[in-house]
């Protein structure tokens, strides 16, 4: 199974900027001597890490975890992990990085039981110092449900908890949670399209591509909604420019049922040549799955102008080729294209 991406932990600073931060604060508080004029990297390490030590000693409970966090942003996991274990009963934001690198075994073996029980412990926190990471802990505790990762995998507690972190569509609840419940009510044995198509719309209106892309094919099939190719087109084209891959598959599919086989064809011709699906998954927040499918979707149609010369020249050898490569991608995506073939849909 596919594991979600966990939820992004709010208020730790992306990679590279607290180090920046610590790096102006040391810079300033030693302007007026020069001390930091002309200094290695690892002379700057060391005034970095002396300034926390210092500050620590001082009682700044902060910068235990920003040292912590330093650590972990300058690749020194083993102390990382030492720093955020000292200070994981009081500091939640520890406790919650600690809990994503058990769960995925950054810096360490992996541990999913030791992960989701830190996690649990910020998700049911009523610490007002919890309050910024909890509707995420929620979410990476359905997650865990949902995968059965450290935990017994039951769908129910996974919607549970992520009806919890979605927080009736707040942004500033987790956008993931939101996503994964419409995908959740998308699914035969929770079906509830009109909930999907909330969920989904709530998600798109707090920034999630994923949700834009799945929301275009919605209105494009009317699930859990009128059928509205505008609308269709509209939020497909926005994802698909935005860098949604299942999008932009979508739109080739849109294209060329609309007979506008050449730009059908130029856009299959782009999303065929993605060639890092994790990448392209780390980047955009999408799952591979449904990046997958988008490629899926791009050779299936760039095969059929090639068969039949619609939009370029034919040639059946390249559309071959690219009919294999879809039934690789997604086998059953491509069996049901077969079949849509056979039957003369297509």
């Amino acid at each position: 199974m596919e594991k979600l991406q966990l939820d992004a932990q709010p208020g730790t600073a992306p990679a590279g900027s607290v180090i920046s931060t610590l790096q102006d604060e040391v810079v300033e508080e030693n302007t007026k001597t020069g001390s930091v004029s002309g200094v290695t990297d690892d002379q700057l390490f060391e005034k970095i890490e002396t300034h926390l030590l210092e500050k620590i000693e001082a009682g700044d409970q902060t910068a235990a975890f920003l040292l912590g966090q330093f650590y972990y942003e300058e690749g020194l996991l083993d102390k990382a992990v030492i720093q955020f274990e000292r200070i994981k009963d009081w500091d939640y934001q520890a406790a919650y990085q600690l809990g994503t690198m058990y769960y995925d075994g950054i810096g360490m073996d992996i541990d999913e039981k030791k992960g989701f029980e830190l996690m649990q412990k910020v998700a049911e926190s009523k610490s007002v110092h919890a309050i910024h990471l909890k509707h995420h802990a929620q979410f990476n505790i359905g997650r865990a449900y949902f995968e059965g990762y450290g935990v017994q995998q039951n769908n129910k507690e996974a919607e549970r908890w992520w009806i919890k972190a979605a927080d009736d569509g707040s942004p500033n609840a987790s956008v993931l949670a939101q996503t994964m419940l419409g995908m959740l009510y998308s699914r035969p044995d929770f079906l509830n399209l009109k909930q999907a198509f909330f969920w989904h719309s709530e998600a798109c209106g707090n920034g999630s591509l994923e949700s834009q892309g799945i929301l275009g094919v919605m209105y494009l099939q009317g699930d859990g909604i009128k059928a509205s190719e505008e609308s269709a087109n509209e939020c497909l084209k926005e994802a698909a420019d935005r860098g949604n891959v299942y999008a932009q598959g979508r739109l080739v599919e849109l294209y060329y049922k609309k007979k506008l086989y050449t730009k059908a064809s130029d856009l299959a011709r782009r999303v065929v040549a993605y060639s890092d699906i994790d990448e392209l998954a780390r980047e955009t927040g999408c799952l591979a799955t449904y990046i997958k499918k988008g490629i899926a979707y791009a050779c299936f149609y760039l095969s059929r102008c090639l068969a039949v010369g619609n939009g370029m020249r034919q040639d059946n050898e390249e559309a071959d080729k690219y009919f294999k490569k879809a039934c690789e991608l997604d086998p059953v995506l491509a069996h049901d294209f077969h079949m849509d073939v056979a039957y003369g849909i297509l």
